[in-house]
């Protein structure tokens, strides 16, 4: 069976990527708290935002979906799930904000993933494996060029799975006591071995994620509770499969380098936490509409919607923000594009 030692990382040299993307992180940690002091109304709209985001993002990587004004009812809690796909959504949304509202007491050991997999499951009644190790070897697969699938990874079977997640756990609750290797470091190294280990039958990815969100704000880090980072991954997902992938090979022997993995995740962190301080800063200035939108929109380059500009000005309301489009179309500096749904925006220079 796969044994877990992190009192081992201590000793490895992390390449100047991966530190200088280590302390870009622990600098905007230290400006956290002075922006989550600043408006707070406008911050909850942040939150509110992220939320959506979250659950979207990280369903829509396993190719669950729902439309878009469905998926804010359900996670406004303003209708029920109609089908398979948002029994799914809804769950996410539970698991999430069970993390948002407790994640001071939720410690990191097996029986607690399992709750937390449990709400995952929890409003799917075709489901009889919530709260539960697998009990049928899972595969890591995918499809090539002519459709055929072909096995990527062999994570541990149901019989090993147990056991090594409680191993797991506590390794990871030894070294972050023991601090020989920087917690953002470890948060990768820990959820690249869940996502080996591939405890469940189902759900494997979106818990991940969670218990990604669950591990960086008992560290400190709180930004993704603003800043959606399932949608930073989904965004770039197929650096995310190329990352475990190359840090897959030869973790059942304990050879494996999870420097792949690391450096993607840690990328991640800090494009949120840079989104983070620009909306922190838009929301701060004394701006009119107007002047905001137009801020907001220098900070984009290509396609704009309007909901790229309600996430970055979440203090403007959608029809202040159309008004203020409207008003830029007709001065030619923006030009717009499709109709509906698919309306967006490009720069005039």
């Amino acid at each position: 069976m796969r044994e877990f030692d992190y009192s081992k990382l201590k000793y490895i040299s992390w390449n100047n990527e991966i530190l200088l993307k280590v302390a870009n992180i622990h600098e905007a940690k230290g400006k956290q708290e002075l922006y989550l002091a600043q408006k707070p109304a406008d911050l909850n709209r942040l939150v509110e935002i992220a939320k959506i985001q979250s659950t979207d993002a990280s369903n829509a990587i396993e190719g669950i979906r729902t439309t878009d004004s469905r998926l804010k009812q359900l996670v406004y809690e303003k209708t029920t799930p109609k089908n398979r796909n948002e029994k799914e959504i809804a769950g996410y949304r539970d698991t999430l904000s069970t993390i948002h509202d407790s994640f001071e007491y939720i410690p990191l050991t097996p029986n607690y993933i399992l709750q937390l997999h449990s709400i995952l499951c929890s409003h799917n009644d075709e489901v009889n494996d919530g709260g539960k190790f697998k009990n049928v070897q899972n595969y890591i697969s995918a499809t090539d060029e002519k459709g055929n699938s072909y096995i990527l990874f062999t994570p541990l079977s149901p019989f090993e799975t147990p056991i090594a997640i409680k191993n797991l756990c506590d390794e990871y609750n030894k070294a972050i006591e023991r601090k020989d290797v920087d917690s953002l470091i470890l948060i990768p190294i820990f959820i690249h071995d869940f996502l080996c280990i591939h405890p469940f039958n189902d759900g494997n990815g979106r818990m991940s994620r969670l218990l990604t969100t669950l591990l960086l704000y008992k560290s400190g880090y709180y930004v993704g509770k603003y800043i959606s980072l399932e949608a930073k991954i989904s965004k770039i997902k197929d650096l995310y499969y190329d990352a475990l992938f190359d840090s897959q090979h030869g973790w059942h022997e304990g050879n494996d380098d999870p420097t792949p993995f690391v450096k993607y995740l840690l990328s991640i962190i800090e494009m949120a936490y840079d989104d983070f301080e620009q909306r922190v800063k838009l929301i701060s200035k004394k701006m009119s509409a107007y002047e905001l939108v137009d801020n907001a929109i220098k900070q984009k380059i290509g396609k704009i919607t309007k909901s790229d500009i309600a996430e970055l000005c979440p203090s403007l309301s959608i029809s202040a923000i159309e008004k203020a489009m409207a008003k830029m179309v007709e001065e030619r500096k923006l030009e717009k594009q499709g109709s509906g749904k698919t309306t967006y925006y490009i720069v005039k220079l």
